[in-house]
């Protein structure tokens, strides 16, 4: 594996977990914050906070990765 690759695979996996913890603690927060409201809602009742938490994760991983690949391609455009 050459540099160029190296260093790619170290973006894309750094932003994709950065992505991924940012997306779970922004969930687990949101459905923190949903329970001790002052008016909860059915909605807020009947979601499972371990599984927004994983969707949230996910949605993460995603955005970091397109964020490391967007990164990625408008770097090699300027070169």
């Amino acid at each position: 594996m050459d540099r160029k690759n190296k260093r790619l695979l170290l973006l894309i996996v750094s932003c994709s977990v950065s992505g991924v913890v940012l997306g779970g603690t922004s969930s687990w927060a949101e459905s923190t914050m949903c329970m001790q409201a002052t008016q909860v809602t059915s909605e807020c009742l009947t979601q499972n906070p371990v599984n927004k938490t994983i969707q949230g994760m996910s949605t993460g991983l995603l955005a970091g990765a397109g964020a490391a690949f967007g990164a990625a391609w408008q770097l090699r455009r300027e070169e």
